[in-house]
């Protein structure tokens, strides 16, 4: 256990950031899940407002640093080419 105040500090900033991003993890893969849900129900409307959901909630984790670009990307990316894929 620390016994520095800045490294007891460390431990709570950590703690309190670790939270934060699990909680955005967690909300852009509900997201993601609502998109492929849409997908495999082949509701091409439902697919795209998710779609437009999920992108939003992307890009906010991307904006926090959360996700890295290239993975923002690449999320979008992939479920952008199973929307389109819906005829």
């Amino acid at each position: 256990m620390a016994n520095i105040k800045s490294a007891k500090k460390r431990i709570l900033v950590t703690e309190v950031r670790t939270a934060r991003n699990k909680s955005i993890r967690s909300a852009v893969k509900t997201s993601i899940k609502k998109v492929e849900a849409a997908v495999a129900a082949k509701n091409k409307e439902a697919a795209q407002t998710a779609l437009n959901a999920a992108i939003s909630e992307i890009g906010k984790a991307t904006s926090k640093g959360v996700y890295h670009k290239n993975t923002a990307g690449r999320k979008i990316s992939r479920l952008t080419k199973a929307v389109n894929t819906l005829a």
